[in-house]
This record gives structure tokens, sequence and C-alpha cells, in this order.
């Protein structure tokens, strides 16, 4: 006589949480928490430069125009509109063929409206 083996088959759970979780790890890093840029808008692109992520950021168009998550604003409403009791840091998204003129224009400007610094957000600065 053979005694029945006291091994209950068991499901393997352990394993599938970790294939979830490594999933939920992936899809975080993989996936986008930013809001993405207008799509017409190649960046600066330049070398060993440490940027901030672009979420808040003005985006200068190629014919000058500046929009805020889309929307058209002007530099003046712009610094208005952030929240911040001191002054705010500005991040400015420019096209890559803005003149280099208007981009020290609209920096001037921003100043005058009340920023503190304003930080030019490049292609490099986004990897």
């Amino acid at each position: 006589m053979r005694r029945a083996g006291r091994y209950s088959r068991r499901e393997p759970t352990i394993a599938l949480i970790n294939v979830v979780f490594l999933l939920l790890i992936f899809f975080l890093v993989a996936g986008t928490i930013a809001a993405p840029l207008d799509g017409d808008v190649r960046l600066v692109d330049t070398a060993d430069l440490a940027g901030a992520p672009p979420a808040d950021a003005l985006v200068l168009h190629r014919d000058g125009r500046l929009t805020y998550r889309s929307v058209a604003v002007t530099a003046e409403e712009f610094v208005e509109a952030q929240t911040v009791e001191d002054a705010p840091d500005v991040r400015v998204a420019p096209d890559r063929e803005v003149a280099a003129t208007e981009l020290v224009a609209l920096g001037r400007d921003l100043r005058v409206a009340g920023a503190a610094r304003v930080i030019i957000v490049t292609e490099r600065g986004l990897r």
C-alpha cells in the first residue's frame, strides 16, 4: 500500500505577483508623466547641458508666438499666471528656427514682467 503524499498543489502566486510588479515598474518608467510639447516645435540642440523637465515650459514658436500648454499667451500673462509667491523661474522651450535676438528679447520681457530666472530648455536637456 502506498501512502498518499502530503503535498498539495498550490498556485504559484508569488511568481505571478513578481511578474505583475515588474510590468508595473516597466510601464511607470516607459510612460510619459509630463505633458508633451507641441508637435511642430523642434528644440535647440546643445551638448552637455543639465536641463529641467519641460512640463510647464513656455513654448516659443518659429513665427514668434508664445504658447503655454497649447494656449496662446504673452510673456506678461504667463508670469502673472504663475502661482509662486516670490518671482518664479520660467522655462522657455524655443523652436530651433527662432533667431537668438528674439530669444534674448523674450528673456528680457520675462525678467521685466517679474521672472526671477529664465531657463532655456533644449533637446539635450530633455534626454
